[in-house]
């Protein structure tokens, strides 16, 4: 296929490369920088390839805006509408006919299609776009692809093609079965770079933008395209402009540009500017890569970017403001020289620059991994192990979406011991939310309430722009609902939600599978019981004014002057918090009924027998309690504890205060001293039947060892009458004591003829003898079966060490010469022969030795 334009985009020169590699390999990994061409080059001259045998090719884009407008250019450059040779399917909007060969899509969309037709059959191609931005489904959807070909596929093989900008190519080429790795070198004409001063965090975004973009402007010529984080500092460096712009600067025409806007207004910042006319382009950072904004050769860079970041310890994922890296301020700063030779103004300073990470932390490492929990077990898979990433999945990120799903009665353990979805799961799986949102709509056709359900949904889909208005997101629902007029300036996100509401209305139509008889709810308490079900680990009860108590532990708080903070129950559903501190702030809530624990909820409710050891009484107190997480809602005094449940709470006592308050003396220390030398020297033979005494391991088997004796305790002095060497000498089985005397004895004869105790609570096991005693002995003692040496500590007449020694036989020839010097005249009446292997050993004086 002859394609207009290739041959004026640096992609050209590699097309015929690509075209031969990919005919005679199923992976391939091409690199080039943006503006080269790839994303609306390649797909078509691909079309006409052999080995896709008239099947589809898809295209991933990570955002909705860019694969609308990748469509949209491939279809200018065939002379066609898009949906004919080639459409999109994004989140609320597809444009695809019976004649489509290629398929820009988002990646969710991707994933589902693979769930419903894991080999793809009517697809010869997928292409990654824009990979370097590993976002969580790109992630998703390359490792499903591998897997999903080889187990399902039949016939000719599904082709995948990586196309990166930054990412280090050689390493998803390698993780792709040692893919070939393309390289264009891209056009990029001479960009210069400005630095400034350097933008701080909290810092106010629009005066310092602003001032920068008339510089920019008067400076030089052209349109500007400017990086901000956010809709809202978009909005503010608008006005600040409007206020600013000279005349000098020229006819100005000033267009935001993020994911949420009309395609209109997408479109009016994406086209040239009229004649005459110049343009400044306010956008997030959905205009790093794939769009091309016409007309620009200047750029303005915040350095900042607006990212979600989940945060483990509150369960939520909020948007947090960061600054950008190298690799993203690179992509941005070739936004300017794609024309001719641009101008980039950077808002830090030339310092800041080599502080910069080079990279971003990709998406699965720090986000919210429930969405992905459910779709690899909806696929089969039990662990992310079973799948090939390029970067695995945390497991403590794992474990905790897998809590999340259970609190959804989306998972069970089957026979195997492995997780499997249950039917809700299979359905939640269905439905392109988050599983808590997902279960959330599902609860609300079973209590009638689908349209609120929906309108919840999709509100908490969206970015809320009604926050400043208090936390009750009820009064968000009513003013959907129409019970109170909605805003002139909100009628587009009014607009949106409803599409949303309408479209998740369809699918819990198409999915939801009654759990039985509908369920009626009082009107007033359907927003909470809502919400509760989304988000059980946030049910709060109040503890004070303003102050509440969250199910997952943390303590929570609510501006005072807000209606909610008078509710004595919430269900929550937008908290945020410092990652050290243990409270939070609530930022959206309904107030809950408590009568919905008795009914609806009622799963929700833990109900145990709490049996505790009252350290200032010194007595047992017990409750019979019903939970909500770790909010106590009810408790009532147990009259009768049973005996399984005070041995519970007398082991609780001994794991918190330690083994050391059982009742130890130097005998049984010894004696579990023995017994662990024995342990630690024969652990390497297969079935050594020595047990580990070591506290670790006492504190792990408290329950098989110390629970069967408690019986008799009442109080903690009666700790003190246990027999503890009997109850340790109960672990190990016949013949094992009688071969702890063989091989860790508890005292050992020396030549002398005495019995010496061995002190086994040091290490290694110490021996200490009077020096005479160990006359005529080369051989160092040892126990265990020879192989551990007793540590000798041969001692002077008054019983002072003399030599510590491991080597008998190395001291009698060596420094016992220099010691028998130092001793002969100090203690005369003792033996210090000349040759003491050859002396007789002797525990007394010369005289009394008859020496």
């Amino acid at each position: 296929m002859t394609i207009p334009a290739a041959d004026d985009l640096p992609i050209g020169k590699v097309l015929t490369e690509l075209i031969l590699t990919l005919a005679g390999r199923n992976e391939v990994v091409l690199q080039a920088p943006p503006g080269a061409g790839k994303t609306t080059i390649v797909p078509l001259a691909l079309l006409n390839e052999r080995w896709l045998a008239g099947r589809k090719i898809l295209m991933l884009e990570p955002r909705r805006m860019a694969a609308r407008a990748a469509a949209t250019r491939m279809a200018q450059l065939l002379g066609e509408k898009v949906g004919h040779t080639v459409g999109y399917r994004i989140r609320l909007d597809a444009c695809v006919s019976a004649a489509t060969r290629i398929e820009v899509i988002t990646e969710g969309i991707l994933t589902r299609r693979l769930q419903s037709d894991p080999g793809l059959e009517d697809v010869g191609l997928v292409i990654f776009d824009e990979f370097h931005e590993r976002s969580l489904d790109s992630d998703l959807c390359l490792a499903l692809c591998q897997q999903g070909r080889e187990l399902f596929r039949e016939g000719s093989a599904l082709k995948l093609l990586v196309m990166s900008a930054t990412l280090d190519g050689a390493a998803v080429a390698e993780l792709l079965d040692n893919a070939p790795l393309i390289t264009s070198e891209g056009r990029q004409h001479p960009v210069t770079t400005h630095f400034g001063r350097t933008l701080k965090l909290q810092e106010p975004i629009a005066p310092l933008v602003a001032n920068t973009v008339v510089e920019a402007l008067l400076a030089a010529e052209g349109s500007a395209l400017v990086f901000l984080p956010g809709q809202r500092e978009i909005r503010a460096v608008a006005l600040a402009l409007a206020e600013r712009l000279p005349p000098a600067a020229g006819q100005v025409d000033i267009c935001p540009l993020y994911g949420s806007l009309k395609l209109e207004q997408q479109q009016r910042a994406i086209e040239p500017a009229a004649t005459g006319r110049r343009k400044v382009v306010l956008a997030t950072n959905v205009a790093e890569t794939s769009l091309t904004i016409e007309g620009v050769n200047i750029v303005v860079d915040s350095g900042l970017a607006r990212e979600a970041s989940f945060d483990p310890v509150t369960g939520t994922s909020r948007l947090v403001t960061r600054r950008i890296s190298k690799a993203s301020a690179e992509q941005r700063r070739g936004r300017a020289g794609r024309l001719g030779p641009g101008h980039c103004y950077r808002l830090w300073s030339h310092e800041q620059q080599d502080r910069i990470v080079g990279h971003s932390s990709p998406e699965i490492l720090q986000a919210d991994l429930a969405p992905l929990a459910l779709q690899l077990l909806a696929w089969g898979a039990s662990a992310p192990g079973e799948l090939n990433w390029l970067d695995e999945p945390p497991l403590p990120a794992w474990e905790q979406a897998l809590a999340v799903l259970e609190q959804c009665s989306a998972v069970f353990t089957n026979a195997q011991s492995g997780l499997q979805l249950t039917p809700h799961g299979v359905r939640l799986a269905q439905v392109p939310l988050h599983p808590r949102l997902a279960h959330m709509l599902l609860v609300g056709c079973d209590i009638n309430a689908r349209e609120t359900a929906c309108l919840l949904a999709a509100v908490l889909s969206e970015r809320n722009p009604m926050g400043s208005d208090g936390a009750d997101i009820g009064d968000v629902v009513a003013l959907l609902m129409g019970d109170r007029k909605c805003p002139q300036k909100l009628q587009g996100w009014f607009k949106r939600v409803w599409q949303l509401a309408r479209r998740y209305a369809r699918i819990a139509t198409e999915v939801h599978a009654p759990r039985g008889p509908g369920i009626e709810v009082p009107p007033e308490d359907v927003c909470g019981i809502l919400l509760a079900s989304a988000y059980p680990d946030r049910i709060a009860r109040r503890r004070s004014e303003g102050g509440f108590q969250l199910a997952n532990g943390r303590s929570a708080r609510i501006i005072a002057s807000d209606p909610l903070s008078s509710e004595q129950w919430l269900a929550v559903a937008d908290i945020g918090g410092e990652r050290d501190s243990t409270s939070d702030r609530i930022f959206s809530a309904t107030r809950l009924s408590a009568r919905a624990f008795e009914g609806i909820l009622s799963d929700l409710v833990r109900r145990e027998e709490l049996v505790e050891w009252n350290q200032r009484a010194e007595r047992f107190t017990a409750q019979r309690r019903q939970m909500i997480g770790a909010i106590e809602l009810t408790s009532e005094p147990l009259l009768e504890v049973s005996a399984e449940a005070r041995t519970k709470a007398l082991l609780g006592v001994v794991r918190r205060r330690g083994l050391q308050m059982l009742p130890w003396d130097s005998q049984t220390e010894q004696w579990r001293a023995r017994v662990q030398l024995l342990h630690d020297s024969f652990s390497q033979e297969e079935n050594s039947p020595w047990p580990d005494l070591s506290d670790a391991a006492l504190l792990a088997q408290l329950e098989e060892w110390l629970g069967p004796w408690l019986d008799p305790i009442r109080k903690l002095d009666d700790f003190a009458r246990l027999d503890l060497k009997a109850i340790l000498t109960g672990m190990l089985a016949w013949p094992l004591p009688l071969d702890l005397e063989r091989l860790a004895p508890e005292r050992l004869s020396v030549p002398s003829g005495s019995s010496i105790r061995i002190d086994y609570t040091q290490t290694p096991p110490v021996l200490a003898v009077k020096l005479q005693e160990m006359f005529g002995c080369e051989d160092t003692p040892s126990v265990a079966g020879g192989r551990v040496p007793l540590m000798i500590h041969l001692l002077s007449p008054a019983q002072r060490p003399l030599q510590i020694t491991q080597d008998l036989a190395g001291f009698w020839r060596g420094s016992y010469q220099d010691v028998k010097k130092d001793m002969k005249g100090r203690y005369p009446k003792h033996p210090w022969p000349e040759n003491p292997l050859e002396a007789p050993a002797t525990r007394y004086t010369k005289q009394r030795s008859g020496v």
